[in-house]
């Protein structure tokens, strides 16, 4: 299978080694999310609700550039710097998301990058068809 990296503008550029997210076949791999602002590449700090926001404004660019949506995530994993957000990031996930909701950890940490308070990553599945997918 091929290996093709997904590249946008609309999401942060990579802070380090690595691709915004790496497609093989129907899989998208994506990439950890902070609240960069991908036009200034400062953190979105103002408040936790803000950074939640940038960071699945972040995650949808990038599914968006890969050719799908934050609706075929199967899998997301959150990190979160104080569970204590972990209401905040359930409540504005809602707005990002529809059901059925996928597959999701979420995960106490002890620092992100650029003292990020939250970070997002996942898994998407793109082509595939209502068939495919069991009731």
């Amino acid at each position: 299978m091929s290996r093709t990296t997904i590249q946008t503008t609309q999401a942060p550029q990579a802070i380090g080694t690595y691709s915004q997210a790496v497609r093989v076949g129907d899989t998208v791999y994506l990439s950890g999310q902070i609240a960069l602002d991908p036009s200034t590449m400062q953190m979105m700090q103002s408040s936790i609700e803000a950074e939640i926001h940038q960071v699945f404004q972040n995650l949808r660019a990038v599914c968006e550039a890969a050719g799908g949506s934050l609706n075929d995530i199967a899998k997301l994993n959150v990190y979160l710097t104080d569970l204590a957000n972990f209401a905040a990031v359930n409540s504005i996930m809602a707005e990002y998301f529809q059901q059925p909701y996928p597959a999701r950890a979420a995960v106490g940490v002890a620092s992100l990058p650029r003292d990020a308070r939250v970070e997002a990553d996942g898994v998407m599945v793109v082509g595939a068809h209502e068939a495919d997918v069991l009731p």
